[in-house]
């Protein structure tokens, strides 16, 4: 209905008419107060990262267990991300080692590799953002996580690019910090094809992201610029497919969740095999449905013994998210660990997990995982 809107009234290109719509849908929705609809969510981020002054030689920390595009901005803002392992309760960013990071930052203790060797950034100063991440439809501790910045007043931007329709403490994740990132990339839970948000409480950082989204373009009669800007706004027709995708987002939230279910009651009592539970307080989307495989306790099967055999029957499945620490771009920057998230790529395995799978789609799984290991 929203597209077709758009082509009869002939509004294709970006900004229009859904492009509002879309914002205050998600605005009603998440509980944020403004919202600014981009053409993805590394824009989002990039555009949280100026909005705080994120400039070279500044830190931002981020949460190393998770896709790439979470600490990209980062290098192409000039900054140095500081990246922080998870702890096992959520996969997501350990709160304790977010505080051990800042005070490294603080007192010039944070080393960056120089060749071979790891070599002390000279100059302490305190990092001017924290990037958590809402990894795979879980929550992170944000009590915790937000407790920490408060501390040393260090603002938060929340990736919650895999999270849309998640809960924490009966609220959507992206509105704990000061600003929130979603994504509709093609693989998310609901799509435009292309795009993603920026959310916030504040309308003024809202205002001046759309501001700098559109060319960062004066208000004048002609063309003028006072600064550098960006081509990052959503366009009028990708935001009505949002605006429809939208209204279903509930239905395929208990969709993922009920495939996660599936896969959990076939697997979860065999030797070896394990999920992410839900802590209390939070809900997940189950944006991916993953699994834990230990080969001590399977008698062998690793997750790549599954992800091989799925394979061979054209199915296609994907080992846990290579921590940012280990990818070869970001082996160089300083880096706060515990083994955690080493540990899960090791084991770990996205299963096939699309609302549009049917039951026989499920059955077909099952059986290749049935001959595995029962």
């Amino acid at each position: 209905m929203f597209v077709r809107q758009a082509f009869e009234s002939n509004w294709i290109a970006p900004l229009g008419p859904n492009v509002d719509g879309f914002e205050a849908d998600l605005a009603a929705y998440t509980g944020a107060e403004h919202v600014a609809a981009l053409v993805s969510g590394t824009a989002a981020i990039h555009l949280a990262l100026m909005l705080l002054d994120v400039h070279q030689g500044d830190f931002v920390i981020c949460q190393s267990f998770t896709f790439s595009a979470t600490a990209n901005p980062i290098c192409v803002s000039g900054a140095t991300p500081v990246f922080v392992d998870s702890e096992p309760e959520t996969w997501n960013m350990c709160p304790e080692l977010l505080e051990q990071a800042i005070v490294a930052c603080v007192e010039g203790r944070v080393k960056v590799r120089m060749g071979k060797e790891f070599r002390e950034v000279p100059g302490g100063r305190l990092p001017k953002a924290i990037i958590p991440v809402h990894l795979y439809g879980m929550p992170a501790r944000m009590d915790e996580i937000m407790a920490v910045a408060g501390k040393y007043g260090i603002p938060v931007v929340e990736d919650a690019a895999e999270s849309l329709g998640s809960l924490y403490k009966g609220r959507h994740t992206g509105v704990f910090g000061r600003m929130g990132v979603l994504s509709f990339n093609g693989n998310k839970i609901i799509t435009t094809s292309g795009g993603g948000a920026l959310l916030s409480d504040d309308r003024a950082l809202i205002e001046r992201a759309r501001f700098l989204a559109t060319q960062a373009r004066d208000p004048a009669p002609h063309y003028q610029h006072s600064e550098i800007g960006y081509n990052y706004r959503m366009s009028n027709i990708l935001a009505g497919v949002g605006r429809g995708q939208l209204q279903v987002l509930d239905e395929r939230v208990k969709r993922r969740r009920e495939v996660f279910d599936f896969y959990r009651e076939l697997l979860e009592g065999l030797p070896g095999f394990s999920f992410l539970p839900e802590p209390d307080g939070s809900f997940s989307t189950r944006w991916l449905s993953t699994v834990l495989v230990d080969p001590h306790l399977t008698g062998g099967v690793t997750r790549e013994t599954i992800r091989k055999a799925l394979e061979k029957e054209n199915i296609e499945s994907r080992p846990l998210w290579k921590p940012l620490h280990l990818q070869p771009v970001f082996k160089r920057y300083p880096m706060f660990l515990n083994g955690v998230s080493e540990g899960l790529f090791d084991k770990g395995l996205c299963l096939p997990s699309g609302t549009g799978m049917t039951e026989d789609d499920m059955e077909r799984i099952a059986g290749v995982l049935k001959g595995l290991v029962f």
